[in-house]
């Protein structure tokens, strides 16, 4: 039993179809059939079975008791290359959203930069949340941070951080107010994010009403850099609203509509059997996380 074939194994259990595992693994379909085979002589069980006119696969009640066995395996795998490769430094593999690594992280990104002596190497992703869980699960980083809680198997999801949502808009914009009601404002000149599930559902029922916005962004820099058009506004999180104006001046405001945008939640995602050898380094981050968030002053989730 050696890692291709287990590579091969979970391949096949992602995409329950021997082509597509092939393609995916840029190998020919017999040698993904000759590694299957070789892991089940080895095993001395049938992992999957074919049925005809079909072209998905189905695992065997044995196959699907082995595929926890087999994360196991390759996470202990790499474990053992870690070691191989180790050094006096701790190395961390961590995944965000682009908000989150440009707003919320970015600070604590540079201030571990500063240190005299640094201890960590790190390694920084920028995904959409359903990557980073995919990511996570395959072991290809340690550490996550999404706005979504999607349900995954082997991956424990834990709230950090609640955001409240302001209203932002160009410094030049005539309507300056400390509280303002979205009626008040040009639709025309919104700067749409969709945050997340829940803020979308408040937005299409109090602010477009079904309407489809006039520009959606999904990244801090082209939400940053189209707010320095006159009269262009935008609703979002306190951490993004702060790191616009530490770099521009804009104007910001409370939102008077009666029903409230819900609070941003951004999730910290590990998975359930992580890789001893950066389990150190995952601690030594989560702690400076945590003294960093009490600095900034934005409220915990867990409070």
């Amino acid at each position: 039993m050696n890692l291709s074939e287990i590579e091969t194994f979970l391949m096949i259990v992602k995409t329950k179809n021997i082509t597509k595992t092939a393609e995916n693994l840029f190998l020919s379909q017999p040698t993904v059939s000759h590694r299957l085979k070789s892991l089940e002589d080895e095993l001395e069980v049938k992992l999957i079975t074919r049925k005809k006119g079909y072209k998905q696969i189905e695992l065997t009640a044995q196959g699907e008791e082995f595929i926890p066995i087999a994360e196991r395996w390759v996470s202990i795998w790499q474990e053992m290359q870690r070691l191989k490769d180790s050094q006096e430094k701790l190395n961390l593999t961590v995944a965000c959203t682009d908000t989150l690594n440009s707003a919320i992280l970015f600070d604590l990104y540079r201030d571990m930069l500063d240190e005299e002596e640094m201890i960590m190497n790190l390694l920084i992703k920028t995904h959409y949340s359903y990557e980073v869980y995919g990511l996570l699960e395959n072991h290809d980083i340690d550490l996550g941070f999404v706005y979504h809680h999607l349900h995954f198997k082997n991956i424990v999801a834990e709230p950090v951080l609640k955001e409240k949502m302001y209203l932002i808009q160009a410094d030049e914009t005539r309507l300056r107010k400390p509280v303002i009601h979205t009626d008040e404002l040009d639709l025309g000149r919104e700067i749409y994010v969709s945050w997340e599930a829940n803020y979308q559902i408040w937005h299409d029922q109090w602010v477009s009403r079904g309407e489809r916005p006039r520009i959606q962004v999904d990244t801090f820099e082209l939400l940053f850099h189209l707010l320095s058009k006159e009269q262009m506004w935008a609703i979002a999180p306190v951490s993004v609203v702060e790191r616009i104006r530490s770099l521009r001046p804009v104007y910001v405001s409370e939102l008077g509509n009666q029903i409230q945008p819900p609070e941003r939640i951004t999730y910290k995602i590990k998975h359930k059997f992580p890789n001893e050898a950066t389990l150190k380094a995952v601690q030594v981050f989560e702690d400076r996380l945590d003294g960093y968030l009490r600095q900034k002053g934005w409220d915990s989730a867990g409070q």
